[in-house]
């Protein structure tokens, strides 16, 4: 018996589906699994090097994607980028918010304005998104919002910004299941753990410190962009169906092991 594909036919946003270097981060995992498993996908970035990187793996694969360069923190341009997958394409099923930014400091610490900054990328500009993503599912029976948080907001690690808001991620994921529900949209959010990514190994991460979040993790493994983009495949198909509201974490078991703080 062949297998359809589980997302045939399903329209898909994802937001941050470039990649600040190369290599295979959250966004750009979940674009390619996304096509791979029948979807049309909007590549979202902000640059377009790396949505056009992204978009030229997607068609080496046949896979069907276009790139809208948009900034998702601007109203505006969550409107436009919504309007452009129902006009390219007819409807909007999934939306995957992948943007984010680090955070760290101590409420002491940290400048108002960069507080505001990781709160705005982080946490409003999901808001956003799903203001207009939300009435093109409902317009045609339903979709599946995934958001990114992270298990920094489950264990803090030194980052108080980012563990803030991420954990304000997961708040919103739960109340926009709640109001949004009866009109068949499930809403979920995958916190990743020490995933070893483009923004990993841009800033230089030290051999010695790879191999200690490898050893931190239950399974001895190391987590890659991949095993989110898997994670999101699940939560937009309908063998998630009956789940709304939920944080899938995706550490190795790291949160519940492990007290290292790398």
């Amino acid at each position: 018996m062949t297998l359809k594909p589980r997302l045939e036919g399903k329209i898909a946003i994802v937001t941050g589906a470039g990649s600040r270097a190369p290599g295979i981060g959250n966004g750009r995992a979940t674009a390619i699994l996304f096509t791979r498993e029948g979807a049309k996908v909007l590549i979202v970035d902000n640059k377009a090097e790396p949505a056009e990187e992204t978009l030229d793996l997607i068609k080496k694969e046949g896979g069907a994607a276009e790139i809208f360069l948009g900034d998702v923190c601007k109203m505006e341009d969550c409107r436009a980028m919504v309007e452009r997958a129902v006009k390219r394409w007819g409807r909007l099923d999934i939306l995957d918010n992948n943007v984010g930014i680090s955070g760290p400091k101590t409420v002491v610490e940290v400048e108002e304005e960069d507080w505001d900054r990781v709160m705005g990328v982080n946490v409003k500009s999901i808001m956003l998104t799903a203001k207009f993503a939300i009435p093109a599912m409902a317009a045609n029976g339903g979709g599946s919002i995934i958001n990114t948080s992270s298990i920094s907001a489950l264990r803090p690690r030194g980052l108080t910004p980012y563990s803030t808001s991420k954990g304000a991620v997961i708040a919103l994921t739960r109340a926009m299941a709640v109001d949004h529900g009866q009109q068949g949209i499930r809403v979920n959010c995958i916190a990743p753990g020490p995933m070893y990514t483009p923004m990993v190994f841009a800033r230089g991460m030290s051999e010695e410190l790879r191999e200690r979040r490898r050893q931190a993790s239950l399974l001895k493994i190391e987590g890659t962009g991949w095993d989110i983009g898997y994670a999101a495949v699940f939560l937009a198909s309908d063998e998630s169906r009956f789940i709304t509201g939920i944080v899938l974490v995706v550490d190795g078991g790291v949160t519940i092991a492990s007290p290292s703080r790398g």
